[in-house]
């Protein structure tokens, strides 16, 4: 009798599991053909093109490692890597840093939904419209900020046409824009910290600076680590802002291995190498993420 109770509840259990499965399959399928259609396929398209010699006006041609060849003894690419390495240790240092600092601030001053919508603010306005409008603000002639430097008796500045400036320049809009979203993140991991430490270290005698450096910096870690390599890999992808700004000068200055992609895929339609040179930036980013992830042990915390 407990042999047949026992089989009779448990089919229509076997039965809710498969229908169960069925639904968790439905509901990740779009999700599913997204990353296969729109990640994995042209990923995979770009690697063969890799290998070959291809332009919109004929079929691709199989050419080996002809494209990597060119692609080492080419000036402009490791000039274009040069420039994209400065960019990025300009924008994740100061980003970093300032993130870390409002972070802090909103955890020990305020709370406030409020204030945390205002920091978040600037990365609701696309790279574009941020582009254009420091484009204006830091004209030579009409820009504003010029305008205040000459009014406090400062010589105008030419911040777009500089080859000194400019990569600052671009760093720093870029810093405007994401440094709400990146201190939000630390905002978080700062919440996941028990406050009981804080209180002991208070009770201990320790000040600010020392409960930073013992317990904020170290119990951060594993999500510093994350927010580092979640930056890093975009600021290597610096596109949209060098294309509306400088488009690459002045002299090659602002030439990021995104824009110098984009020159040789749309503007003299050489999708085989522009390929290589996108293999290559996944390779560096790999590498780069890989080591960044095991000198920080992003995976593992001091609270374990």
């Amino acid at each position: 009798m407990s042999t047949v109770t026992t089989s009779t509840r448990s089919a229509p259990t076997r039965r809710r599991r498969k229908d169960d499965t069925k639904l968790a399959l439905m509901f990740i399928a779009p999700a599913t053909v997204g990353l296969l259609v729109f990640l994995v396929w042209p990923l995979l398209t770009g690697i063969y093109y890799s290998f070959t010699e291809y332009t919109t006006l004929t079929s691709p041609v199989w050419v080996g490692l002809e494209n990597y060849q060119k692609l080492i003894a080419d000036p402009v690419f490791w000039n274009s890597l040069k420039v994209t390495v400065w960019y990025v240790l300009i924008n994740i240092g100061v980003q970093t840093v300032v993130a870390l600092l409002i972070g802090v601030l909103m955890q020990r001053l305020t709370q406030s939904t409020i204030l945390r919508s205002l920091v978040l603010t600037p990365y609701l306005v696309s790279n574009v419209v941020a582009a254009i409008v420091f484009l204006w603000i830091l004209d030579t002639q009409l820009g504003i900020f010029n305008i205040f430097l000459q009014w406090i008796g400062f010589d105008p500045v030419s911040f777009w046409a500089n080859e000194t400036w400019v990569i600052p320049t671009i760093a720093l809009v870029n810093v405007w824009r994401h440094m709400g979203y990146t201190a939000l993140l630390l905002f978080a991991g700062l919440q996941s910290i028990p406050v009981y430490l804080y209180e002991a270290a208070r009770t201990e005698g320790a000040g600010e600076i020392a409960q930073f450096r013992r317990i904020t910096l170290p119990l951060l870690r594993p999500i510093l680590a994350l927010v580092l390599i979640m930056t890093i890999i975009g600021s290597f992808q610096v596109f949209d802002t060098v294309s509306v700004t400088t488009q690459g000068g002045p002299a090659d200055a602002s030439k990021v291995l995104q824009m110098y992609i984009y020159e040789n895929a749309f503007a003299q339609y050489q999708f085989g190498y522009a390929s290589a040179l996108s293999v290559a930036l996944l390779v560096i980013l790999m590498v780069i993420t890989f080591t960044q992830y095991w000198l920080t042990k992003a995976g593992q915390s001091d609270l374990d």
